[in-house]
């Protein structure tokens, strides 16, 4: 896919930083289905070019944002070797730039918290509250709520299985299955429905 045929799922103004960061790399961006489990991805292709997937149902702005992760990961690789850890601090300190360079393409509400993000890059989406706030709120169903705003003993329904909150262990909570009596860790932003 041309960086041109991009242009629909992109914020305004983003085509000359891609151009800029794709240089005379051989890249193949590849438009997939909403996937829960990545927003996207980075490999580098057996005959030494690369390929990115990025979920089609990302806002624009989430989707320059996951583009540049991605491809911080291919200019990371190709600056230090292949034998850095794929979110190691070159990683880190290449995305860092990027977002940096590239902060003014996102909406003005945004960028604070692109900037913060960018002072210690995580490597998950899910791992800053901030952004996974930024760009779900609106989406959030009346009748969903984040386990963070759950109380313990409060019950609540994740993918048709009944849970219980049991506590909150440092930045995750513990919760219980009602239906098979196993316990296990949820992220603060889960989206659950909430039982009154």
């Amino acid at each position: 896919m041309s960086i041109q045929n991009l242009e629909k799922y992109l914020p305004e103004n983003t085509l000359d930083h891609l151009k800029n960061w794709f240089a005379d790399y051989s890249i193949h961006i590849k438009i997939t289905k909403e996937r829960n489990s990545k927003l996207g991805d980075y490999r580098r292709m057996p005959d030494k070019s690369h390929q990115i997937t990025i979920n089609s149902t990302l806002q624009a702005p989430l989707f320059f944002f996951v583009l540049t992760h991605e491809l911080a990961h291919l200019i990371a690789f190709d600056r230090y070797s292949y034998r850095i850890s794929a979110h190691g601090a070159e990683w880190k300190n290449t995305f860092k730039i990027m977002l940096l360079e590239s902060i003014s393409v996102y909406p003005p509400d945004l960028q604070p918290i692109i900037f913060k993000f960018s002072k210690a890059p995580k490597a998950s989406f899910m791992a800053s509250p901030d952004l996974v706030k930024y760009f779900r709120i609106e989406n959030l169903e009346d009748e969903q709520s984040y386990v963070e705003e759950l109380e313990p003993d409060d019950c609540f329904t994740y993918r048709n299985q009944l849970y219980m909150l049991l506590e909150k262990r440092k930045k995750n909570y513990l919760c219980k299955n009602l239906g098979n009596e196993k316990n296990y860790i949820f992220k603060p932003l889960a989206r659950v429905e909430k039982l009154s």
